[in-house]
């Protein structure tokens, strides 16, 4: 399967793989290990509490701070998996607990390990955001927990939009310029736990430059349509409450790299009326704006 600009290879591999359809840039391989007392090999911890419904645990063999060759992490879901990795290489290895299943192992993987593996080696940089093609063109939705993300991108898509992502928009800057990154080949237009969603083929091939960024804003039923661009602190503010992860040893880099992305990219704000029966205006309004 192709993930993330990488082909992720499974050892062993999984029952339901997808084929490749898409070119890549690396391999990540993700590995099973036997079981050994993982607790010996970190000396320091964080803990968060019920992601998707289970504990899960950050480890360092050092004081948290931005990754080096040779560092190990490791990431433990309560009940399903010990993952850890070195920095600087491109496996991960699993040691698989008791109520893990191949299905789990492949959610966890996609949805929440390879951003956290990818975050920490700062290979991207994550936005909490849904996003598709217009003309070719990647923009991005975000939007307040429940604030119509999800809905907007499934409508987009259900107009024949190609998928970027669906949750976790994978962005990286390259000689001043901010692409966007398909994430992973399933859209979730719902939110049920530990669920990899459904197949999408649809999806974008290779990273392109981000067009614009849309933050949706909740009106009323009867609501006009607006769309405003955003500066200033409002803009970053935009993009700041967007971040996927917000660790503090990675404090510093990411406000650098957002304050570039905010004088890169477009931000702008549209007011969406919350009745189902006006998303074809809303889509309409934005492919106008976006120029398509």
């Amino acid at each position: 399967m192709v993930a993330y600009n990488h082909f992720i290879g499974f050892v062993p591999a999984l029952n339901r793989s997808k084929p490749v359809s898409s070119p890549f840039s690396q391999i990540v391989t993700v590995r099973a290990h036997p079981p050994f007392e993982f607790a010996q090999r970190f000396s320091h911890k964080i803990t968060f509490l019920f992601n998707q419904g289970r504990d899960v645990a950050l480890y360092a063999d050092k004081p948290l701070s931005p990754a080096v060759a040779g560092d190990t992490w490791g990431y433990e879901i309560e009940g399903i998996a010990l993952f850890f990795w070195t920095s600087g290489t491109r496996t991960l290895y699993y040691v698989p607990q008791k109520r893990m299943t191949e299905q789990l192992l492949e959610y966890w993987t996609l949805h929440i390990v390879l951003p956290l593996f990818f975050t920490i080696e700062e290979t991207y940089d994550f936005l909490h955001a849904g996003a598709v093609e217009v003309e070719g063109m990647p923009i991005l939705f975000v939007a307040e927990s429940y604030g119509g993300k999800s809905t907007m991108t499934d409508f987009f898509l259900k107009q024949g939009h190609t998928l970027v992502s669906d949750d976790k928009v994978a962005t990286y800057e390259e000689d001043g310029v901010f692409f966007g990154v398909a994430s992973i080949p399933f859209h979730r237009p719902y939110r049920k736990l530990e669920d990899l969603g459904y197949f999408v083929d649809n999806i974008a091939r290779t990273p392109k430059p981000i067009h614009a960024l849309y933050e949706l804003e909740r009106a009323g039923a009867d609501a006009d349509i607006t769309i405003e661009e955003l500066h200033g602190l409002e803009k970053f503010k935009a993009l700041r409450y967007s971040s996927e992860f917000n660790f503090s040893f990675l404090k510093p880099k990411r406000f650098a790299y957002l304050t570039r992305l905010a004088k890169a990219v477009p931000v702008y704000r549209v007011s969406v009326p919350w009745d189902m029966n006006r998303l074809p205006e809303v889509h309409q309004a934005i492919l106008d704006h976006a120029g398509a």
